[in-house]
């Protein structure tokens, strides 16, 4: 009796992961720059909707994009998992996704951005929303998460798991490589090669 209990609450939970699995997933967003909307599922549950994601990466780019770049998948997906963990609702306003290295550089964007990928995008977040949302954000702990409360908004990418704020570093995981070229790049500065 007790094994066909187990066996029976195991095959729920079973059919219930699979059921999240394939549960579809949709996203209403909208780029603030350019006014360009997407409303509609990008993923079916299995893998990302190839018509959805390039219709997305036309929405994700800046207006002096000719032709937008395909924005990465990973990076939706972290914007899409945040918006279902903080409950945010309704449509998100992107301040910026793929950006040309033009714009990048008009608006002071680091060298190596994630934005000049396609992969980051910096959504609006209220100043009463901006606690849930950075706590989702820093939770999942994938790629790079930049909290801007002063400015409104959460930088989300799919490149290294790293977290900022303000533009002060706040907590860097760094592979021994890089740990080791940072370590370098730090005695080069102090011996005054910078």
């Amino acid at each position: 009796m007790q094994r066909r209990i187990l066996l029976g609450g195991l095959s729920a939970a079973l059919l219930s992961r699979a059921a999240q699995a394939g549960a579809g997933r949709r996203l209403t967003l909208r780029h603030a720059h350019t006014g360009a909307r997407f409303d509609g599922p990008w993923h079916d549950g299995a893998a990302p909707d190839p018509a959805a994601m390039a219709e997305l990466s036309a929405v994700l780019s800046d207006s002096a994009a000719i032709q937008p770049l395909p924005f990465d998948a990973a990076a939706v997906e972290i914007l899409w998992e945040v918006a279902q963990r903080a409950r945010l609702a309704g449509e998100l306003v992107v301040r910026s996704g793929y950006r040309t290295p033009a714009i990048n550089r008009a608006v002071h964007g680091a060298g190596d951005s994630q934005h000049l990928r396609a992969g980051a995008i910096d959504v609006e977040v209220t100043a009463g929303r901006m606690a849930a949302v950075s706590d989702a954000a820093l939770r999942l702990g994938r790629g790079g998460v930049g909290l801007y409360p002063f400015r409104g908004f959460v930088h989300l990418d799919s490149g290294p798991v790293r977290r900022w704020s303000d533009d002060r570093v706040m907590e860097v995981r760094l592979t021994p490589r890089e740990d080791r070229i940072g370590r370098i790049a730090a005695a080069w500065r102090a011996s005054g090669g910078w």
